[in-house]
């Protein structure tokens, strides 16, 4: 039987497509779910810790507050700055094996990879979110805090909408990176796409053309992603044309106004 396997490399590409398509296509599917669900989640966390740290301290709060703020503000920092210091593969490996070995618990593939991709985002969305809050200029921030907002009520309606916008492209980043990144947890037996090639590869020994079809179907899924993701962009970016909403009747006689494109934008 193993005389008639293939022994050139298109031949073992078309084997391995035929025989173990589905295969690679679960543990695609699996990646994407991860990649996700874990962007997801970590974006949210990241909105948390960074509209946590951007809680102004006026000199006539209380010293309960500004003990309190000071407390969460460095826990935060020393999450966000060890998440981003250090590789996804280790955090995988010392959360995992950490938590079986000192709290007895043990995680499911699906916690697992969920978890850790979750908060690994978290902390570079983090620090995404807090740029992304200081670039809106404060003087909205002062009409909103003028007409009685709170601080929660200001980044929810004021700040927060022009920070989305903001910050969309480096969500769409931080998906495409998850993809990618979340091979790393075939470490703890998460049976994704770098897995199940992993495996198909060690059935025959083909590994060069096993991760061939791993690599393809990483780049369709990357290459699909960011054209939806800059679909979605431009449709946020909203029309070209639009008429000045005035309720001057003189203006309406300079027609439509033309929002400037990338193209013609100046610098």
């Amino acid at each position: 039987m193993t005389s008639s396997l293939p022994t050139d490399f298109w031949g073992r590409i078309i084997y391995l497509i035929t025989n173990y398509s589905s295969s690679f296509l679960r543990g695609a599917g699996t990646t994407i779910a991860i990649a996700f669900v874990g962007t997801a989640v970590g974006c949210l966390i990241g909105f948390i810790v960074g509209i946590i740290q951007t809680i102004p301290i006026n000199a006539n709060d209380s010293k309960v507050k500004k003990i309190l703020l000071g407390i969460v503000n460095a826990i935060l920092k020393i999450y966000v700055e060890v998440f981003r210091g250090t590789p996804m593969i280790v955090q995988a490996m010392f959360i995992y094996y950490g938590a079986l070995m000192y709290l007895q618990l043990n995680m499911g593939m699906w916690f697992a990879a969920f978890f850790i991709v979750s908060i690994n985002t978290g902390a570079y969305m983090a620090e995404t979110v807090r740029g992304g809050i200081i670039s809106v200029d404060y003087g909205q921030t002062e009409g909103a805090m003028a007409i009685g907002m709170t601080h929660f009520q200001t980044m929810m309606y004021v700040v927060f909408p022009q920070t989305l916008r903001n910050i969309i492209p480096q969500i769409g980043n931080n998906l495409i990176i998850n993809i990618k990144d979340s091979s790393v947890l075939s470490v703890i037996g998460t049976v994704e796409l770098f897995y199940a090639a992993k495996q198909t590869a060690g059935a025959y020994y083909w590994y060069f053309e096993s991760m061939s079809v791993a690599m393809a179907v990483y780049l369709v899924m990357t290459l699909l992603t960011s054209f939806l993701l800059r679909k979605w962009e431009k449709k946020l970016d909203g029309s070209a044309v639009f008429d000045l909403a005035t309720t001057d009747t003189l203006a309406h006689t300079s027609g439509l106004l033309h929002a400037p494109t990338r193209k013609n934008r100046r610098i």
